[in-house]
């Protein structure tokens, strides 16, 4: 089932103070970016930022989940009402990605 771009947007919205965030329609779902940094997507209208040591070690309550089959685990953010831990773990997420080497694609 595809995610609704009303939910899509309610999630932006909620993640306004993390920085700028925009979604971008992929396979049918949606790809989050902050700041331009791909962190997260949103599958069946759930959201699952990617999984860092970083936002694992800070929010060891939330749980994983592949947000579709083949996926690795993501951070499932059941709660997305709670736009203080969904900020948090954004930011936090996000630092780490940039952090890490970049890969470059072959050609």
């Amino acid at each position: 089932m595809a995610s609704h771009p009303d939910f899509v947007n309610y999630v932006a919205e909620q993640l306004r103070q993390a920085g700028v965030i925009r979604s971008r329609k992929m396979f049918g779902e949606y790809g989050l970016y902050c700041d331009n940094v791909f962190f997260a997507v949103i599958c069946d209208d759930q959201l699952f930022v990617k999984a860092t040591p970083q936002g694992e070690a800070a929010f060891p309550a939330l749980p994983k989940a592949p947000p579709y089959e083949g996926a690795r685990d993501y951070i499932w953010v059941e709660d997305v009402d709670d736009r203080d831990t969904m900020t948090a773990l954004t930011h936090l997420t996000c630092l780490a990605l940039q952090e890490k080497p970049s890969k470059k694609r072959r050609k």
